[in-house]
């Protein structure tokens, strides 16, 4: 987009002042004007977005440091989910990984969990999964966007909080690879007050429920995306049902058409 705009207009455009811009622009890198033969600064309808970007973060209760590391360096200024989902595919498909980390912190910082998970980051995977499936992006593409996901959400998920609730023990199902839906389930118990153990991937079921007894944990949580996981943990469930004061959940999308919920229903029933 040209650069047609000088820092006044910028001002006017913006309501930040002059000398604000141009300590922002010095200090933390945030614009890069293009300048006039004659050394004039001239800034584009991307640098009146990234001052308005930096202003509504102020305006929130973030120091101007903290605003600008947030922002980046990125072409996309995201104000909105739709926005923010935009970016992150267009990010995804250039394999540009910084931009994609940004967007995605962006997402979980400035709204909040529920929000970035329903709204952005699971629509936009699902997105980036259709598009590899249509040839759209490539397998490495798809797994930047993952990766960048679960690596983020893997940091929310240290972070240590008060342990009010009692404790989670959360696993794929045996054979189940796909783990960021439970990812982001661990994260939302971890802010709600859970104390969560989180076992990942391809989780033996043996090994999860006796990892539950151990811990004297309160809920068992398995996540299965395939049908063919769905069946295994079902066979396992009704072969071998964990302690009755144990309660279990299941979810994923394996598990919407299979039989499984029952089982665990029936599992629940015995136990009250």
């Amino acid at each position: 987009m040209p650069a047609t705009l000088n820092i006044s207009a910028l001002t006017q455009r913006t309501g930040v002042p002059s000398d604000t811009i141009r300590k922002w622009e010095q200090r933390y890198g945030v614009l890069h004007p293009e300048r006039t033969p004659g050394g004039q600064r001239r800034y584009s309808e991307r640098d009146v977005a990234r001052v308005q970007w930096l202003k509504e973060r102020l305006h929130e209760g973030y120091r101007i440091g903290e605003a600008a590391a947030l922002l980046g360096d990125s072409e996309t200024v995201a104000r909105t989910a739709q926005e923010l989902r935009d970016g992150i595919v267009a990010a995804t498909a250039a394999s540009d990984a910084a931009a994609l980390r940004q967007l995605v912190d962006q997402s979980l910082t400035l709204t909040s969990l529920n929000e970035s998970f329903l709204e952005v980051l699971e629509p936009t995977l699902a997105s980036i999964g259709e598009r590899w499936a249509c040839g759209d992006v490539n397998v490495a593409q798809e797994h930047l966007a993952s990766s960048t996901v679960r690596a983020a959400l893997q940091a929310l998920l240290s972070d240590r909080r008060a342990d009010i609730r009692g404790t989670a023990v959360l696993a794929c199902a045996p054979g189940e690879r796909h783990e960021i839906g439970l990812l982001m389930l661990a994260v939302l118990l971890r802010s709600d007050g859970w104390q969560v153990a989180y076992l990942g991937a391809d989780t033996p079921y043996a090994d999860a429920v006796r990892l539950a007894g151990d811990l004297a944990a309160h809920v068992l949580c398995f996540s299965a995306a395939s049908h063919e996981s769905a069946a295994t943990l079902k066979e396992e469930l009704t072969q071998a049902p964990p302690r009755d004061s144990l309660l279990v959940c299941v979810g994923g999308r394996g598990t919407e058409t299979s039989d499984l919920r029952e089982v665990v229903d029936r599992l629940h029933a015995h136990a009250a």
